[in-house]
């Protein structure tokens, strides 16, 4: 018998065919978009495409629509991805990093990862002296941190076809 191969058991992908890819697809690059105008570009009547969306998110493939803001007009110009390591991994630290951080002011995500690195921690600031406070002051003396190591972000360039139609 073939022993499976390390890490989470395999998943079976959705079966989406093309209507719903079209659906998600729009979603992605504006989750606002009125259903008439998801019906006209998935080829499909409006009450089908309804029933469309509503199965989507009743499958779980569409959890929710988020804003994205501008967070420099926000008056957080500065943007960082903070790579965070820690010394062991004891669940409860990991957990409780990952539970407690996301309720920090100014932590727009974060991300557990493998590899070197245990999180990626995606802050923005005010300025680069807010930034490197908020670094000393709320990730690195956390139970478990050995490391955080500061990477501005530039730019942001977000992907424009995560699910293909191909």
């Amino acid at each position: 018998m073939p022993k499976n191969p390390p890490g989470p058991a395999p998943r079976s992908r959705p079966v989406l065919d093309d209507v719903d890819r079209a659906i998600v697809t729009q979603l992605l690059k504006d989750g606002r978009t009125p259903n008439v105008e998801l019906a006209r570009l998935a080829g499909v009547a409006e009450s089908t495409c309804l029933a469309r969306v509503r199965s989507l998110r009743e499958r779980g493939l569409v959890t929710g629509v988020i804003a994205e803001v501008d967070l420099a007009r926000l008056g957080l110009p500065v943007q960082a991805m903070v790579a965070i390591r820690f010394s062991g991994h004891l669940r409860a630290d990991v957990d409780a990093f990952a539970e407690e951080v996301t309720q920090l002011s100014g932590v727009v995500a974060a991300y557990n990862i493998s590899g070197a690195n245990d999180f990626l921690v995606h802050v923005a600031s005010a300025t680069p002296e807010d930034l490197r406070d908020f670094v000393l002051d709320n990730l690195t003396g956390r139970p478990g941190v050995v490391s955080a190591e500061t990477s501005l972000v530039f730019h942001v360039n977000r992907g424009q076809n995560v699910l293909s139609l191909d």
